[in-house]
């Protein structure tokens, strides 16, 4: 009698248990869902989010979603300009004057105002700039260069934050911003029309997050990247 008395009181103690794991499971599927159905996922992943991505995201909720959202979208469009901006430099082409005096043009950059410099306190002319390397051009760009850059990238980051977080806009990169008027169309940039046109962006954004990261590399360690490049 006592040994049934203790085994019931211990399925009692267990049984107590229970809903807590039914909670944690339904928990876990719902999270699962909401990475899977994440705007983005596609069919080179299966239409599920990789394992990586999973990980990461295991403690994210809709916010947290959204947030990294946003981040791959950000680093996607700088990387696509990334892209422009290295073929640009690496040819040798150049816009017209490419802010210099007069003599010069988009693939013959050389002047003879030696003295129309970038920075006089490092002697750097827009010429040299022109005909450096990518990574040396880089190099080339004074500190006041940097801070101009920093000081531009940090207002529209907080613009960016206000629009998405403050104002509460639902698209992940929906920063009010749209000089061509793609989100004039039906629906806006929430519309049907306008989805193939977000995973366009989203796709090119990380074929050029990959893109420029090899470049680069193959830029600072000559023969990194086994293939044709520019």
């Amino acid at each position: 009698m006592k040994t049934f008395a203790t085994l019931s009181l211990l399925l009692a103690s267990a049984s107590a248990f229970a809903p807590t794991a039914t909670r944690s499971s339904t928990s876990s599927t719902a999270r699962n869902a909401l990475i899977d159905e994440a705007f983005g996922i596609s069919v080179e992943t299966g239409n599920k989010c990789t394992p990586l991505g999973r990980k990461l995201l295991e403690d994210a909720g809709p916010d947290g979603v959204k947030w990294f959202q946003n981040a791959e979208l950000k680093h996607g469009r700088v990387a696509m300009v990334a892209v422009i901006g290295f073929w640009v430099q690496k040819l040798g082409v150049h816009f017209p004057l490419y802010l210099g005096p007069s003599g010069s043009n988009g693939f013959n950059p050389e002047s003879t105002a030696s003295n129309w410099v970038i920075s006089s306190t490092t002697g750097v002319s827009f010429q040299d700039i022109a005909q450096a390397a990518p990574l040396d051009a880089i190099n080339m760009v004074p500190n006041q260069g940097w801070f101009q850059i920093l000081l531009f990238a940090g207002w529209f980051e907080c613009l960016a934050y206000n629009r998405q977080w403050a104002e509460g806009r639902e698209i992940p990169g929906d920063f009010g911003f749209d000089p061509l008027g793609f989100t004039l169309k039906e629906g806006g940039i929430a519309g049907k029309g306008m989805e193939s046109i977000r995973m366009k962006e989203l796709k090119n954004g990380r074929v050029a997050m990959l893109t420029i990261a090899a470049w680069t590399a193959n830029e600072a360690i000559p023969g990194a990247l086994p293939l044709w490049h520019p």
